[in-house]
């Protein structure tokens, strides 16, 4: 039987295979280096091929319709002009970086993961 999203999401994660996918807010939540993951997942061809899909947008659609929301980052800003400018390029980087909850999919609780049902 082949794997649902979720726990094919939940191999990746547990997996030392992908730097674009990990664990983050102790295991709460699930962070995607969108440009990476382009590349290192959806990328994949043949039977190493994760998703049934090349998109970005597709798998962000998967997350949606298993329950997942996503999660804003809120960055403080600095006043002085160099130290701001220092934060814009860290921000510019980090929104590459897509952060994704679900209160069912946790590190902590695998059992959890039979509830992480389509919508």
């Amino acid at each position: 039987l082949p794997l649902c999203f979720p726990q094919k999401l939940w191999k990746m994660l547990e997996s030392e295979q992908f730097r674009s996918i990990w664990w983050s807010e102790g295991g709460k939540c699930v962070a995607i280096n969108k440009e990476l993951f382009k590349e290192e997942v959806l990328g994949r061809a043949g039977h190493q091929r994760v998703f049934n899909t090349q998109r970005i947008k597709s798998v962000i659609r998967q997350l949606n319709l298993y329950g997942f929301t996503r999660m804003q980052r809120d960055v403080q800003r600095s006043a002085s002009l160099p130290e701001f400018l220092a934060e814009e390029e860290a921000v510019s980087a980090h929104s590459q970086i897509l952060y994704y909850y679900n209160p069912y999919f946790s590190r902590t609780h695998p059992q959890l993961l039979e509830t992480c049902m389509r919508r």
